[in-house]
């Protein structure tokens, strides 16, 4: 059998165009949220939505495509192909685009409008499925009828980032903190939906021997917290979603490394709506639902410091903004048909935000 090579010019002259755009851009604001009702406890938000495409993706994105690009899995001909619930799909059309390669999204049928167009706007294309469960399946039919090569970010997040400290988003956010009150943050908060950011950020505070502590917030329909408290269970049954995008999964992905974890918050959509609507009026602009997941459970956090008496910094992600929900998250009319009372949330969480 002739294996076919990568020419190695071409293959030159897309990592230096990928390296180059990352070049281009400054590090992500790290934005400070006072708590008056807690002295001595500051939250922090890793603000991912000022990457070119919006959201924390991009660096997943980047990443998996140098990691692609250097094994020579994509070549100068090659249908990219993404199995995305969005934003990561957002993402890599954005860099198939730079590459001039054609790219093909397949998502969920409820993925928001929004994210659909930014894929298009990139160049992409859209395969829709209205079972979620099937995407991987079907991923993997269009890279074998297309001669394409298949991404796989639920399999290879884990391994496509660089966890030791090459510019990846934990050493970012040690760095950012190096001259605040509490360096060395108690707790750094994330969601999981390959399980890529919470590896590496894992791997990261084991590597450098630091004290913080790695939350990672899941959405109640998701199997990550169900398969960290107990390893045997794999998969959600039939019929089991959450409705917030980007985060939690019907079964546990590959990337999924709970060992790095040292806790799991499940969180309820009602809760990450209601937070991530309180938070879009604390700010004065909208964020996106998995900052919602994220924010409640920095709030169970910073309860039982105050508790205790502790003192001392949380660490958690502005992982999305919320233009993308104007019709979803934003909208009262699709809430109430989708049986979401954010409400009482939103109020619980304006009064810790107070």
């Amino acid at each position: 059998m002739t294996v076919s090579r990568v020419d190695r010019a071409w293959l030159n002259e897309a990592v230096r165009r990928i390296e180059a755009d990352y070049n281009r851009s400054a590090d992500t604001h790290l934005i400070r949220v006072d708590l008056p009702r807690y002295p001595g406890i500051t939250l922090y938000l890793k603000d991912e939505s000022s990457h070119p495409t919006g959201s924390l993706k991009h660096r997943l994105a980047r990443s998996l495509f140098l990691y692609a690009l250097c094994n020579e899995w994509i070549g100068p001909n090659t249908c990219v192909i993404e199995a995305s619930s969005g934003s990561t799909a957002v993402s890599e059309a954005y860099f198939a685009k730079m590459l001039g390669l054609r790219f093909i999204a397949v998502v969920p049928a409820s993925t928001a409008a929004p994210k659909l167009d930014a894929i298009r706007f990139h160049g992409g294309e859209i395969h829709m499925v209205d079972d979620p469960r099937t995407v991987y399946d079907v991923s993997h039919r269009l890279a074998a009828e297309t001669g394409g090569h298949f991404v796989d970010q639920f399999t290879y997040a884990e391994r496509a980032t660089d966890w030791r400290g090459n510019n990846n988003i934990a050493e970012s956010i040690f760095a950012q903190m190096a001259h605040e009150e509490h360096p060395i943050p108690r707790w750094i908060v994330c969601g999981a939906g390959t399980g890529g950011t919470s590896a590496t950020i894992g791997r990261f505070i084991r590597y450098q021997r630091y004290a913080t502590r790695l939350c990672v917030a899941d959405p109640e329909q998701s199997v990550f917290h169900r398969h960290f408290a107990d390893r045997r269970v794999t998969e959600l049954p039939e019929g089991c979603a959450s409705r917030i995008e980007g985060i939690g999964r019907p079964r546990v992905e590959p990337s999924f490394l709970p060992s790095v974890i040292d806790r799991m918050i499940a969180v309820g959509d009602c809760a990450s709506v209601g937070a991530m609507r309180a938070l879009s009026d604390r700010l004065g602009r909208r964020v996106g639902g998995s900052t919602g997941t994220n924010l409640w459970a920095c709030a169970a956090l910073v309860e039982e410091m105050a508790a205790a008496g502790e003192q001392g910094s949380i660490v958690t992600l502005l992982c999305d903004g919320g233009d993308r929900y104007a019709a979803t998250y934003f909208d009262d009319d699709w809430l109430a048909k989708c049986a979401i009372l954010s409400a009482p949330a939103t109020q619980r969480m304006a009064a810790f935000l107070a």
